[in-house]
């Protein structure tokens, strides 16, 4: 097979064809704005292709323009798909580009012309790429080799473009871009061929990445008050740990809900749950930076601190009963007073496991209970 123009075009209608129906399929299991736009941007370089090859073959159904300001469009989807998954709001100056390719439609189809609207087209796609490219930035993060990979071919697409838009300054350059001639063209094609599948398998997965964090994300929540779970806790927690030293302990605060069992028998279960989503509320108010807090199971809830001293950590147990005495005497009336039970350990030893520090709470949990209730107990450093 000959890859001349009229070949390449027909491969690259077939593969934008092709990857605008897999990002389709992907979006509707999915339903991620990006990749619908994605999948919006390779169906209008197939519709364009197919019309230029309609136009070869004689069928003139639009001004050359047309087909040609597809791809500025085409790109500009690519470039709303990038912003979307980026969650940056891209400014209305950018919807100019949609009356660019309008005032396209209307100019002559001359050799002239082809040499200086490509050199306009080519920049304008280059910009559009370029700018996508760069808000596929780390954020001081690392980003996934997927994303990463996006990133580079955007701004090696809009490189190309960019030497591609300068090519036409050169004074013997030709291009018709009605009869397909000129040696641009078909570099062009064949460079179009190679971005469209790369762009195609770095969206895909791009998004797959994001999906897949995201289910990792809710595998580690508890669905109802969206704190850490104990599984989370257990994975999360000796990186903490191991920050602890004699010059900056740290503090795990186990706490229990006095009579709640009241709450459910005298208002039902849902009210059972409104009040643990709102002891949730409360404990992610108060919890200072770099700090972990999750739910046990039931009305038992884990907070571990870091740096703190066992002041700061009566500090802040104090806080959370005040807070949540005053919100569930708000919510509900119950003939004993519905409060919090905390028992406290402070541990400066990095190298000891969590549920070591977990029963040394739980002992001091159950010292509070027998005192009482409504206080907290707090266990020193180990001798």
């Amino acid at each position: 097979m000959v890859l001349d123009p009229f070949t390449l075009l027909v491969i690259t209608a077939a593969m934008a064809a092709a990857s605008a129906l897999y990002l389709a399929a992907e979006w509707n299991s999915v339903r991620e704005r990006s990749l619908l736009l994605w999948s919006t941007g390779f169906a209008i370089i197939s519709v364009g292709c197919v019309l230029a090859l309609l136009r070869s073959r004689g069928y003139v159904l639009f001004g050359i323009w047309f087909p040609n300001g597809m791809l500025i469009c085409a790109h500009w989807f690519f470039l709303a798909g990038v912003a979307g998954f980026t969650r940056v709001r891209l400014p209305n100056a950018w919807w100019l580009v949609a009356a660019v390719w309008l005032a396209m439609l209307f100019l002559p189809d001359s050799p002239w012309w082809s040499k200086a609207m490509l050199g306009v087209q080519s920049l304008l796609i280059a910009v559009i790429t370029l700018r996508a490219g760069l808000l596929l930035h780390a954020h001081g993060v690392a980003l996934s080799v997927s994303a990463a990979q996006l990133r580079f071919v955007l701004l090696a697409h809009g490189i190309f473009y960019l030497a591609k838009a300068g090519s036409t300054l050169v004074p013997d350059a030709f291009v018709n871009l009605a009869s397909f001639r000129g040696a641009m063209i078909p570099i062009s094609l064949v460079e179009g061929v190679m971005a469209i599948m790369l762009l195609a398998m770095s969206m895909t997965g791009t998004e797959r990445h994001r999906r897949e964090e995201r289910i990792a994300q809710i595998a580690a929540r508890d669905p109802l008050t969206a704190l850490d779970n104990r599984r989370a806790l257990y994975l999360r927690a000796p990186e903490l740990l191991k920050q602890a030293s004699p010059a900056r302990p740290g503090a795990l605060l186990l706490i229990d809900i006095d009579h709640f069992k009241q709450v459910n028998d005298l208002h039902g279960h849902d009210a059972g749950d409104r009040l643990l989503m709102a002891l949730s509320d409360i404990i992610r108010g108060a919890l200072p930076h770099g700090a972990l807090a999750a739910r046990l199971g039931g009305d038992e809830f884990v907070i571990l601190l870091r740096g703190v001293s066992g002041a700061g950590a009566q500090a802040l147990g104090q806080d959370l009963r005040e807070a949540f005495a005053q919100q569930a005497r708000a919510m509900f009336a119950t003939p004993e007073p519905v409060s919090l039970s905390i028992g406290a350990s402070l541990f400066d030893q990095p190298d000891t496991e969590l549920s070591h520090w977990l029963k040394r709470a739980d002992e001091a949990l159950y010292a509070s209970k027998r005192k009482g209730r409504d206080r907290m107990e707090l266990v020193p450093f180990p001798a």
